[in-house]
């Protein structure tokens, strides 16, 4: 891979981050779910208008991986915990998304995107680092278990009518 730049995200890339989101989200985990649940589920959460609320607020950030061109090759997301986690700590981040293009996955992009997201919650003053993933994405889990995060409770996670079983992971 040659020159790569990662950098935070504005709000003029709300939509680059919508439809990276979607396809990745359709890509990645859209065998799983009836055609309606899938829909129902990207056109309420990877619009632009959806995006663009985080991207103004200081205690959430977006972060875009692009080529040498300026093209979207992986995002991610992360601010103020919003998980379920009862007594959750007033000082508690998230990792709310780490998304690769499915042509560039394989490349160890998420896992150059997924240190400066770390670095950034860290700056910020996050002292207790969380991460929702989905109990079956094993690459995922095994990523983020070398950056110190072990599972942390179980929460169900809405597509459509559809329920996912979802893993916390917290950082040790």
């Amino acid at each position: 891979m040659s020159c790569i730049n990662i950098r935070q995200a504005t709000p003029e890339d709300a939509s680059v981050l919508a439809e990276l989101g979607a396809l990745t989200f359709t890509h990645t985990f859209g065998q799983m779910y009836t055609p309606k649940d899938l829909q129902d589920f990207l056109v309420t959460t990877y619009t632009v208008e959806k995006h663009l609320v985080p991207l103004k607020d200081a205690r959430e950030s977006f972060w875009l991986l692009e080529d040498e061109n300026g093209q979207a090759m992986a995002f991610g997301w992360v601010g103020a915990c919003k998980l379920p986690v009862a007594n959750l700590e007033s000082n508690a981040g998230e990792v709310k998304r780490l998304y690769v293009h499915p042509d560039h996955q394989g490349k160890k992009l998420g896992s150059r995107l997924f240190k400066r997201m770390l670095e950034w919650l860290e700056d910020e003053g996050f002292e207790h680092l969380y991460i929702g993933v989905w109990s079956e994405n094993y690459g995922a889990q095994r990523l983020y278990a070398r950056y110190g995060f072990n599972k942390f409770s179980e929460y169900e996670f809405a597509v459509g009518n559809h329920l996912d079983r979802e893993f916390i992971l917290k950082r040790a």
